[in-house]
């Protein structure tokens, strides 16, 4: 990545999804560094929102921002989400939905894509973009994404895809390829601009990211207009911006438990949702298979009487005499 920029823009780009799947790799090859911390871990190594930035030569400033497995309950997620706005708050030009082509696709993975659609709208769909890792063990397996996706690709995972208008990318995180990730990175800002061109360059907001801009401006100016008075002490500036920074994290709180709340809500609501669905498929495949098992016994009467009728059968003889020849 270069180091000068001919442009102000700035494209702000969060990456949700289920821990283990590489979001923090993925981030790192998007800033075309070691930002973030990425390693094999069960647990996670992303506990917290971080932001990283880089410049691309002769374009845009790209803000990275990594998220915590955001729905796999391991942190308070209320307080991540509303922490993750608040580092975007002047909106978010794309999210990263990450899936990895080494895990079987989950009920956590549908859910953190309902979940998202829950808490910001319908509209956020038109922000998404699938990013799908592990392009290393489908280049050694000789396939291609289109490839894998073919090959028993579940129906939610389908549904996903055309919602978010087809827009995926593979990426391998492992090449040393420069080529190769320059490529890939390319093909991610490509995509990128297509959801900004598609949504009028409008960055996604909405009232909680505008609640928060608003905040964060009143803050600023509170503050520089007590840096601006004269006739205060040390002590009582002090003072000033130590009740502002508590009225701050008052706010912040309070925008948590809104968040947290309705985020329960959603969950409750998702896993009554997906448990009917669970339900509903346990019923059918039963509906399978006794349909397949009531043809398979059906068939297997019909060979039973075939050969009941074939034993029964008498051979014809004929009645006339035989005819010898001398």
């Amino acid at each position: 990545m270069g180091k000068t920029s001919s442009s102000n823009e700035v494209r702000t780009l969060v990456l949700v999804g289920r821990t283990g799947n590489g979001k923090s790799a993925t981030a790192n090859s998007v800033l075309g560094r070691r930002a973030f911390k990425s390693r094999a871990s069960a647990s996670g190594v992303t506990r917290v929102c971080e932001l990283q930035r880089t410049i691309i030569k002769d374009g845009p400033i790209i803000n990275v921002i990594d998220t915590p497995g955001l729905f796999d309950g391991t942190q308070s997620v209320g307080k991540e989400i509303v922490k993750c706005i608040d580092m975007a708050k002047d909106g978010i030009h794309a999210i990263l939905m990450v899936f990895s082509i080494n895990t079987r696709f989950s009920e956590e993975e549908q859910a953190t894509f309902l979940t998202l659609q829950a808490l910001f709208g319908y509209q956020i769909i038109d922000y998404m973009i699938v990013v799908f890792t592990g392009g290393d063990v489908l280049e050694d397996n000789e396939e291609t994404l289109d490839d894998y996706l073919g090959c028993e690709c579940p129906q939610s995972l389908k549904d996903i895809l055309t919602l978010c208008g087809n827009r995926k990318v593979l990426f391998d995180n492992k090449t040393k390829d420069e080529n190769k990730k320059l490529g890939q990175v390319q093909q991610l800002l490509n995509l990128v601009n297509m959801v900004m061109s598609q949504n009028g360059g409008r960055p996604f907001t909405n009232e909680l990211f505008k609640e928060l801009k608003e905040k964060a401006r009143i803050q600023d100016n509170q503050k520089k207009l007590i840096e601006s008075e004269e006739g205060y002490s040390k002590a009582e500036m002090l003072e000033f911006k130590k009740e502002m920074q508590q009225k701050h994290d008052e706010e912040l709180k309070r925008i948590t438990a809104m968040v947290e709340s309705k985020l329960k809500e959603e969950n409750e609501k998702l896993l009554k949702q997906l448990e009917e669905e669970k339900v509903a498929r346990h019923k059918a495949e039963e509906n399978y298979k006794f349909v397949q098992n009531t043809s398979y016994n059906e068939i297997q009467n019909l060979k039973r009487d075939l050969e009941v009728a074939k034993t029964h059968r008498a051979p014809r003889r004929s009645s006339s005499p035989t005819c010898s020849i001398l």
